[in-house]
């Protein structure tokens, strides 16, 4: 398989020669196509851009020192490209925003199509148990190399360093008029159509396309761990609880899955799909809320009694401390007994009907004070972007403002851990280069 390393770690490279100003210069090509921002959503784009459209002259423009900077670090570095989606009845469970619009997509490129896509270019891929898909080779980069390979083959250029704080329209050429992105050095670039792809807060960019109607939903963070100021689990940092349930007490947002103890709080798979699910309200809460812990998620409240009753019958004589369910390790076994009130080196005979009422409580409904969020690694997840009612469905331009289109975290479109956010990316990137290929014939 042919390799590109060599592109990794730029500064700034263009994959072709633009024009110097295509402010200045007369139409030479029968499309001219910005693309504002090399993240995953952006790259995917032009490289499908191009291959429609060989005669198209597309210009990717990324604010930062080097394209997909996001996709070489997630995963670990491993980079979850996608997700079987196997058990996934609805994509409202993995998408709190924008899943009816991914319903629709899937159906044009979805999950499948994006593992024949990778595979085809050469990348072989891996099914995890939990459903997660990864390159075999484990390594992040080669995604990376992948995409910047197919984006110098099909003959897009990659500009770095040229932040885009406005776009405009004019009132010259065809179908309703083009655009002009201004980046921050005062260059002015001209273009039929503009795809915008970046993620996160939009800045100075998201008030000029707000200037121009674009409707947006205010950013929120999604995707980070919870911090639980003073509290006991906070002692032991590292420790794992592989299959756990957490809420936020007095709603219905809830999730389960792995969940990792932090010197600041709580993380892992199953607060981060939580964090995602509740995004808007934490954040209208000023994130300080109760956070409900039920440690042995694959039991009911009935059946951890039960187990429990089962220890106390068959260890009367032996310490609380010293017999344990198996799902959980010693450290935090003494760490919820003494939350319960009970002291450790109390025999199982010695356990009274209040205290193993206490004990079922702290096991499968504990309560903490949240106060705070912490951010998860760079893996960062932003919850806000353009209002999907203004996008077309079908094309995602915006329904008012020929030649304007969106993909990626650009839009209000999110969701929980699992290589679901970079399914949206490949599903929305590919679906905007179809409609712009189709926009001009």
């Amino acid at each position: 398989m042919k390799t590109c390393s060599c592109f990794i770690g730029y500064i700034a490279m263009n994959f072709g020669q633009p024009d110097q100003n295509l402010t200045d210069k007369p139409y030479l090509c029968p499309m001219k196509v910005i693309i504002v921002g090399a993240g995953a959503a952006g790259c995917f784009a032009a490289i499908e851009l191009k291959r429609c459209r060989p005669d198209a002259e597309v210009v990717v423009l990324e604010s930062g020192q080097r394209a997909l900077a996001k996709v070489m670090i997630t995963g670990g570095g491993r980079c979850n490209l996608t997700n079987s989606f196997r058990g996934v009845t609805s994509p409202e469970r993995v998408y709190p925003r924008g899943h009816r619009l991914m319903k629709r997509l899937f159906h044009r490129f979805g999950p499948e199509a994006t593992r024949q896509w990778w595979e085809q270019e050469g990348v072989r891929l891996v099914t995890q148990e939990d459903e997660c898909v990864f390159p075999r080779s484990q390594r992040a980069g080669e995604v990376v190399e992948t995409l910047l390979r197919g984006m110098q083959e099909a003959g897009a250029s990659l500009i770095c360093r040229a932040r885009v704080e406005s776009i405009r329209q004019t009132t010259e050429g065809e179908a309703g008029g083009r655009w002009e992105p201004v980046t921050a050095d005062g260059r002015t670039w001209r273009a039929d159509c503009v795809l915008v792809s970046v993620g996160g807060k939009l800045g100075e960019l998201g008030k000029s396309l707000e200037a121009q109607g674009v409707k947006m939903e205010a950013p929120v963070p999604s995707l980070f761990s919870f911090c639980l100021p003073g509290c006991p689990i906070t002692k032991l940092p590292g420790l794992v609880v592989e299959h756990a349930a957490v809420g936020i007490a007095g709603t219905k947002f809830a999730s389960q899955g792995a969940l990792l103890l932090t010197h600041w709080g709580v993380s892992g798979p199953a607060v981060l799909k939580l964090s995602s699910l509740a995004a808007r309200w934490l954040a209208e809460a000023g994130y300080e809320c109760r956070l409900s812990i039920n440690w042995l998620a694959g039991y009911s409240e009935g059946e951890v009694r039960e187990l429990l009753l089962d220890l106390k019958a068959g260890n009367p004589q032996k310490q609380l401390v010293s017999v344990h369910p198996s799902e959980l390790q010693g450290r935090l076994w003494q760490a919820i007994l003494l939350q319960s009130g009970l002291a450790p080196e109390q025999r199982w005979c010695e356990l009274t009907a209040k205290g193993m009422n206490k004990l079922v409580t702290e096991l499968t409904a504990s309560t903490y004070a949240m106060d705070g969020k912490n951010r998860f690694k760079e893996e960062f997840v932003t919850c806000g972007g353009v209002a999907l009612g203004q996008l077309d469905g079908n094309t995602l331009e915006h329904k008012t403002l020929s030649g304007l289109f969106f993909a990626g975290e650009a839009m209000d479109v999110d969701a929980v851990t699992g290589g679901f956010n970079l399914q949206a990316a490949w599903t929305t990137g590919w679906v905007a280069a179809q409609s712009i290929a189709e926009k001009f014939p």
